[in-house]
């Protein structure tokens, strides 16, 4: 079951404390009524009974019969209140049926105390009053008679009124129930309006739009907190722009630089070239300088054009040059080209075509497999498959793998391979565009260490990558 949202829980709460109060309330009240309206009718009733029997004093016949109870019975008869006189096994001849009686209000009775009962009797509810008749000696003292009085008087008019009572107070709980549900609407309108602000001004504020606010309405604890998020969002967007300019700045510089800097490289591999070629013919000293200021060179050179590849993915001109290939024959050209198929275990299955930008695919290719070969150990292995939308490639070998710690960084800008392998070249940025190639076909490279050993590098292309602007660099 989902969550309840906040105005659900706000309507519940406010129209549980409304129906709680009330039901208190009425409930108290009812309680008090009824207890009220019970002992009026009970101390009236065991008053006139007391007044009623003081009639029949003094006793004709201390041992009476049948005539002498009904006698009795009928003083304390009227309209409301029935009567029955007992005296040892003999009863008056009319009022109620003994059998209505418990066998407790007799034992009081029998006693000598004067005591009343409420009861249900055959459906109604009646009262209950039972007395003894005390007999005077001549020197005063009084003893029982053995006669025992007892009335009932029907409680239905009372029942009738706590009935209207209990009507009563269902209807102020329903009456108030409403009432609160509609003063819960309102009050819960007023708080969750510029709750709901706030959050339509965050979603914005999340999705990038930094000049996303929220109207500030009054002076209370939300005002507050509106206006706090809209000076928070003013000094987020300013910070963003400057961010932003500072990145911009960084890209174009970068960019800059490395177009500025191909002239000259290009004129250093030139003069690379030809140290190369003497480099054998130079004394050793200065055959081993010739030859590292090639190297360094062709370095040189290699990051240069990985600084200009970054910058088109960030500058986001690069594009896709789609074609429809085969697959298989694109990882054998690039294991051909870089002389590594005696190298390379492939398992590659014929038929699988894919639309792809070779030229892109060749690049990721080629770092994946260069790194497994310099910084692994053999077999250095790639296996295509594929499915009816994506094509898998993973590239692995058998070395020590990938630090749990290192992972998440691989594919991070000038990230080196030092910081989890033995030995460490190039740039750092291998990795990095290699991703950005991948994700440029709408696919994914990810990293993980196989359960036997060795980093396993997993390339997942789409087999219909979609281009809609259909250009080429």
């Amino acid at each position: 079951m989902p969550p309840l949202g906040l105005r659900a829980r706000l309507l519940f709460t406010f129209a549980l404390l409304c129906v709680v109060t009330a039901a208190a309330v009425a409930g108290g009240m009812y309680v008090q009524a009824r207890n009220d309206i019970l002992q009026r009718t009970q101390d009236a009733a065991v008053q006139s009974m007391r007044s009623r029997l003081e009639t029949v004093f003094p006793l004709r016949n201390p041992e009476p019969g049948p005539a002498e109870l009904g006698e009795i019975a009928s003083a304390v008869t009227d309209r409301n209140v029935s009567a029955v006189a007992l005296y040892y096994g003999e009863r008056s001849p009319a009022g109620f049926d003994p059998m209505a009686i418990s066998e407790e209000l007799r034992r009081a009775v029998s006693g000598g105390q004067l005591v009343w009962q409420r009861i249900m009797w055959r459906g109604v509810p009646i009262l209950i009053i039972g007395a003894p008749l005390l007999i005077v000696e001549p020197d005063d003292t009084t003893r029982l008679s053995g006669i025992e009085v007892y009335t009932a008087r029907s409680l239905d008019p009372e029942q009738r009124s706590i009935d209207r009572l209990a009507a009563w107070a269902w209807s102020i709980g329903l009456v108030t129930l409403a009432l609160a549900v509609v003063l819960a609407s309102v009050a819960t309108r007023g708080v969750l309006r510029p709750v709901r602000e706030l959050g339509r001004a965050a979603r914005l504020l999340g999705q990038g739009d930094l000049r996303a606010r929220t109207a500030v309405h009054g002076s209370d604890e939300l005002a507050d907190v509106a206006r706090t998020f809209n000076d928070t969002a003013a000094e987020l967007e300013r910070h963003v722009k400057q961010l932003r300019a500072m990145e911009a700045d960084a890209r174009r510089f970068v960019a800059d630089v490395s177009h500025e800097l191909r002239t000259p490289l290009a004129a250093l591999a030139a003069v690379a070239d030809v140290l190369d070629e003497e480099a054998a013919g130079l004394p050793e000293h200065a055959g081993r300088a010739a030859r590292l200021v090639s190297q360094e060179t062709l370095n040189l050179t290699e990051l240069v054009n990985d600084l200009i590849e970054i910058s088109r993915f960030d500058s986001g001109v690069a594009a896709l040059a789609l074609n429809e290939i085969d697959v298989a024959e694109l990882v054998r050209a690039t294991l051909r080209a870089r002389g590594w198929t005696e190298s390379v275990r492939a398992e590659l299955p014929a038929g699988v075509t894919a639309r792809l930008d070779p030229r892109r695919v060749d690049v990721i290719l080629a770092n994946l497999v260069g790194n497994a070969l310099r910084h692994g150990e053999p077999p250095v292995s790639v296996r295509l498959s594929a499915d009816p939308h994506w094509i898998t490639l993973e590239v692995r070998d058998h070395g020590p793998g990938l630090d749990e710690a290192v992972l998440p960084h691989v594919f991070d800008r000038f990230y080196k391979a030092s910081a989890a392998r033995a030995r460490s070249e190039g740039s750092g940025l291998g990795l990095a565009i290699a991703r950005e190639n991948a994700r440029l076909h709408q696919g994914d490279l990810t990293v993980t260490n196989a359960p036997d050993g060795g980093a396993l590098f997993t390339l997942r292309l789409p087999r219909r990558t979609d281009d809609p602007e259909g250009g080429a660099e």
